[in-house]
């Protein structure tokens, strides 16, 4: 048998290179696991390779030719290439950076949403029984995850997993569950129609993570608004509250002559008809003793409140605040307002809309030991005034009887206790060592149908919860929903279009694409 010379077998050393790689990387890639043994394989394969690589250097003296050195600056450069993006890659992986460009923000949580899911401290696992996985709701599951490892979620065939779908009591595909701990909550059905949706999401997280339940009692007997649907009912307003882990009551302080002591909020929503003096004390006490009120007072009515605001330097005007900027859909009696104070009720607004139905201006005086803050101001004069003549069929500025905008249609208030009078805590009511109270110089805002309307319900649910002094849960800001963009053409709209793009244009540029050449021929 004629043997191999050593210089060939040197030359055929690239193949055992190579097929120790290829074993390396198909041991690895079938086995899906990059352990020991698929590593070892192409690392000998790479060792022999290079052994090879400096052997045929050596013996064809190839180094030093001008096209090896080009082919290396290009192989070289191409590996630089490579592993820039490379990098890039993983530092967009590991560091990622998004960037919303839509005008509302529809990719991007709620800021409360992103305060109440980085604020987790036990896991939290929504679990989707569905068998296809729309991408818009896996998007904004995802989105929820990036906030905390706490927040878990699954899509499950509730076929294939019959056992976790008796578990949950699953009774159709699209049910979409929230569990923590033992408790669990369905959290809402989704369909092609109906998406999920993150203020459902949101809302059901906080209530199954919640430790207390906060108490809001509705004052009644004075022709208050009523919290059973109908017109001009708050029922939206009070369906709201109990999704966002508030149980509400009724408080008649004719038949009670004192708060409860677990109110932690009491709302006083459009009395027309003034309140007993008993009931008046019985409210100043409560507030003396850390208690909250929200009161939500209409225009032309006069509830007997002056002894009770009057010590927190809070005076109603009787004046009508009228807004004359030129809203044609809304009228002139009802202002809107698009400038809020820095508080944490709209902290977040920005320049959102509000409006309120015929309300009446707050003026404040400072007091000592009350901090006050102004929430809401309508535009400035001549856009918005205070109109003392309701009889008047002309919207006239009248000087010396009317009042200049930009008026305070509500405000904020808040009075540290004495340490002899913090009220005793409750389970559901922790001492307080201050009182607080959201005066605001209207009630329709936050009636059936005005509720859902721009940041009406927002300041509502934002008033109720600061003044119940549950800073811990995050204050309602609704999801935004995508502006319609679409342009609606008539059949003639239409045919300029078509005819512009497909003829005009083409047209112009032949035409100076001509007087081109005929410049330079």
């Amino acid at each position: 048998m004629k043997s191999i010379p050593r210089k060939k077998l040197w030359k055929y050393l690239i193949w055992p290179g190579l097929f120790l790689v290829a074993a390396g990387l198909t041991i690895g890639l079938v086995s899906d696991s990059w352990g020991t043994v698929p590593l070892a394989f192409i690392i000998a394969g790479a060792i022999v390779i290079g052994v090879w690589l400096i052997w045929q250097s050596q013996e064809s003296k190839w180094w030093g030719r001008r096209s090896t050195q080009a082919g290396t600056n290009a192989l070289a450069a191409t590996l630089a290439v490579l592993v820039i993006l490379g990098l890039i890659n993983f530092l967009a992986n590991r560091y990622e950076v998004r960037v919303d460009l839509t005008e509302t923000q529809l990719f991007t949580l709620a800021p409360e949403s992103k305060q109440l899911v980085q604020n987790l401290k036990q896991p939290v696992k929504v679990w989707v029984f569905d068998v296809a996985q729309n991408s818009q709701d896996r998007e904004l599951l995802e989105n929820y995850q990036k906030q905390n490892s706490n927040f878990k979620f699954e899509y499950v065939d509730p076929q294939a997993r019959p056992g976790l779908t008796e578990k949950f009591g699953v009774k159709d595909y699209g049910e979409v569950y929230l569990e923590s701990g033992k408790k669990r909550q369905l959290v809402q059905v989704i369909n092609v129609n109906d998406r999920l949706s993150e203020i459902r999401l949101t809302n059901s997280l906080q209530q199954i993570t919640s430790t207390s339940t906060a108490k809001v009692y509705f004052l009644q007997g004075h022709g208050e608004r009523s919290l059973s649907p109908g017109e001009g009912a708050i029922s939206q307003a009070v369906q709201a509250l109990g999704n966002k882990s508030y149980t509400t009551a009724q408080l008649n302080l004719v038949e009670k002559s004192t708060v409860p002591s677990d109110a932690n909020v009491v709302v006083v929503a459009g009395p027309k008809r003034e309140l007993f003096t008993t009931e008046v004390k019985a409210l100043q006490t409560y507030l003396n003793q850390g208690g909250n009120l929200v009161l939500m007072i209409d225009q032309g009515t006069d509830p007997k409140l002056d002894s009770l605001l009057k010590e927190w330097g809070v005076k109603l005007d009787n004046r009508l605040a009228v807004d004359v900027s030129g809203n044609v859909a809304l009228g002139p009696a009802v202002p809107i307002v698009t400038d809020y104070g820095e508080h944490p009720i709209t902290k977040d607004f920005g320049n959102g809309i509000s409006f309120y139905r015929l309300a009446r201006p707050v003026d404040t005086t400072p007091i000592p030991g009350i901090e006050a803050t102004k929430l809401l101001l309508t535009k400035p004069y001549p856009n918005t005034w205070a109109e003392s003549d309701l009889n008047s069929e002309n919207l006239e500025f009248n000087q010396g009887k009317d009042l200049k905008g930009p008026l305070t249609l509500g405000v904020a208030l808040k009075r540290k206790l004495p340490a002899a009078t913090k009220a005793t805590p409750t389970p559901s009511k922790p001492s307080a060592s201050e009182s607080r109270m959201v005066v605001l110089g209207d009630s329709d805002f936050a009636t059936d149908g005005s509720f859902t309307q721009q940041l009406n319900g927002d300041v509502f649910l934002n008033s109720v919860s600061w003044a119940s002094q549950q800073d811990s849960q995050p204050l309602s800001i609704r999801p935004k929903e995508p502006k319609n963009r679409r342009i609606n053409l008539s059949a003639s709209q239409a045919g300029i279009l078509a005819l512009s793009s497909l003829l005009i244009l083409p047209l112009i540029g032949f035409a100076v694409a001509v007087i081109l050449w005929w410049l330079r021929r």
